[in-house]
């Protein structure tokens, strides 16, 4: 998954479900009193997926994970060879260390730090440490449904700090004109996680792949893109493109809101209006992430405010590393109008030519290389990460994760109820939700 920067948030001016992590049937409390003995299929290897299969395989149910695509991951990743350090494709902070993946570093000793690191912004032209008017406008109770960019302008700052707007949509996966303020603001208020966004001196990915991924793997079958789910009987059947066909008692689907918003996969009988209405009103727009590496650190360690990338994160911070990584961090209409470009060389010379303009020509002076991780081109993926779009309201997330006759069950981040959404912890804190609805279920 990828990441929203909680901490620029804060820095800006914007400012519990207790889940601990749970290794053992007898943690889960369900050992000597669970009902369901049936077998489950599980759509979608991304963290929600290899969590639940976990969990099925400590309480010995049985249990196979369609992905679509050829490995494990979803919207997490791990490049390596381009530097001298392994690279978090998708999700690489951990947003808070008061949560089940905090309780995983802990309990796995991973090595972690504090990203506390200043910021600069590109503004009228320039780059200052500070802006001259504060954007903590959407802090505060009672904010209308309007987007982050009409309400700045409600609120009176002026079009020359839109760009920094986008910065902080970009940092929820959306784009300035359909993040919702009042939505922000309400959603924000279950967070319950802590505060401060934390790096890997590793990755992130090995945390979740190498610890649960590895423990399901033989359970996992990939290139499996399912376009039917049957629950018109008493076993629901899952058809996939190629023409295979699996039976389960409980379904569990864990694909990105995209994918059920295309209708890629029919269900039979279709799914309650009011559900899939639920599915339409969460937001997921483009994302993308370009990785840069310069021959040495010219760059400010986070620099918002670019009308090509909104924002740019110093990707070293935490490492253990002599190279010199700049991301390119987008979102939105910028990520789409990047993604629409012929070839990743345009892409990169894009950014290059920004990132000259704030720092006279030493970008492209310093330039060794870049890797380009469009998420929004991704098949099974298309986009970010969910949002909250203008127009959703209170009950849109519940909504989209009621389980359906007993028998289908929604789990990913955007079905985290808890604040969470957007975060690696709160896809996996479905993942334990649905297992434990599941496993009530006669």
């Amino acid at each position: 998954m990828f990441d929203s920067r909680r901490k620029f948030l804060k820095a800006a001016g914007l400012g519990s479900l207790a889940l601990f992590f749970l290794s053992s049937c007898k943690k889960l409390g369900l050992s000597s009193k669970k009902k369901f003995k049936g077998n489950v299929i599980i759509i979608g290897g991304g963290a929600a997926g290899i969590y639940a299969g976990y969990l099925l395989k400590e309480l010995g149910i049985e249990f196979t994970i369609l992905e679509a695509s050829d490995k494990m991951g979803g919207r997490m990743g791990k490049l390596t060879g381009f530097s001298d350090y392994p690279i978090d494709l998708g999700a690489q902070w951990m947003h808070g260390n008061q949560s089940i993946v905090g309780e995983m570093v802990e309990l796995f000793q991973a090595d972690v730090s504090l990203d506390d690191t200043e910021y600069m912004y590109w503004f009228e032209n320039e780059l200052i440490p500070t802006l001259p008017k504060s954007v903590d406008i959407f802090d505060k109770d009672g904010l209308p449904d309007l987007s982050f960019a009409d309400f700045a302008m409600q609120k009176g700052l002026s079009p020359s700090y839109l760009p920094i707007i986008e910065s902080l949509a970009g940092d929820y996966g959306a784009d300035a004109s359909d993040l919702s303020a009042r939505w922000v603001y309400e959603e924000e208020q279950n967070w319950s996680s802590g505060e401060g966004d934390y790096k890997f001196k590793e990755t992130f990915y090995d945390l979740i792949f190498s610890n649960f991924g590895a423990q399901v793997a033989n359970n996992v079958t990939v290139n499996s893109i399912v376009n039917t789910i049957d629950y018109s009987s008493d076993k629901v059947l899952v058809s996939t493109n190629s023409g295979q066909q699996f039976s389960a008692d409980k379904v569990l689907i864990t694909v990105p809101i995209t994918i059920l918003q295309s209708n890629d996969i029919s269900f039979v009988p279709p799914l309650p209006v009011n559900k899939t209405t639920a599915f339409s009103k969460i937001g997921m727009g483009a994302g993308m992430k370009v990785f840069m590496k310069f021959s040495s650190h010219f760059f400010a360690d986070n620099i918002y405010g670019g009308a090509v990338c909104a924002a740019y994160f110093n990707d070293a911070i935490g490492k253990n590393t002599a190279d010199h990584v700049l991301i390119a961090f987008v979102m939105g209409q910028q990520a789409e109008a990047l993604s629409a470009m012929n070839s990743d060389q345009s892409i990169i010379n894009a950014l290059l030519a920004e990132l000259d303009t704030m720092y006279n020509g030493q970008a492209s002076a310093n330039f060794l290389g870049a890797f380009v991780q469009d998420y929004f081109k991704a098949p099974f993926i298309r986009g970010a990460y969910s949002y909250s779009k203008v127009g959703m309201n209170k009950n849109t997330r519940a909504i989209a994760a009621e389980s359906v006759n007993s028998c289908l069950f929604f789990g990913g981040e955007a079905m985290n109820l808890n604040g969470h959404h957007q975060t690696v912890h709160g896809a996996i804190e479905t993942a334990y939700r649905e297992v434990m609805k599941i496993m009530k279920e006669v």
